[in-house]
């Protein structure tokens, strides 16, 4: 039986997975969105939300915790500058994944993972859905042509 063996071990060693992680998390953080497999994004981002977690801090140790996951100096830098300054205020779920349907090759699924808030075309998307509200009653519809049938008659008398 297999109680409690969640852990994807995604077909290779652990020395070749932690390897493997540590890289997609930085180039996770370089490019803020990347394009894997299904299977490796799950695991990027069990792996790299608790990094960006513990960069809402800015302690020695937690650098030094971060840089042991990560060994790229220029992603640590980034992380702790500019990723932890903008998710400041986020509890978590910092990392999106969208499904981009499935790789010619093998069939694999594909999707790409990116950083949350810096996709601006979610962001500017939900700027515009909160502006454009309309109401569908007919009272509000009415009032609506009545005002707007009104200015064309005065342009006309005054002409």
């Amino acid at each position: 039986m297999r109680h409690n063996k969640k852990f994807n071990h995604l077909g290779r060693t652990a020395s070749h997975r932690s390897a493997m992680l540590s890289n997609m998390a930085c180039s996770l953080i370089k490019h803020k969105r990347i394009t894997t497999t299904v299977a490796k994004a799950k695991a990027l981002k069990k792996f790299v939300e608790p990094l960006i977690t513990k960069a809402k801090d800015d302690t020695t140790n937690s650098r030094r915790v971060v840089f042991s996951n990560l060994q790229d100096k220029y992603a640590v830098t980034e992380l702790f500058k500019e990723i932890s300054v903008k998710i400041a205020d986020r509890p978590g779920g910092y990392t999106r994944i969208i499904k981009t349907g499935n790789r010619l090759g093998d069939n694999a699924e594909m999707c790409f993972i990116e950083l949350v808030d810096y996709n601006e075309n979610m962001a500017k998307e939900k700027v515009a859905k909160k502006a454009t509200r309309t109401r569908r009653s007919k009272k509000s519809a009415n009032e609506t042509a009545s005002v707007a049938e009104a200015p064309v008659a005065e342009e006309v008398k005054a002409e």
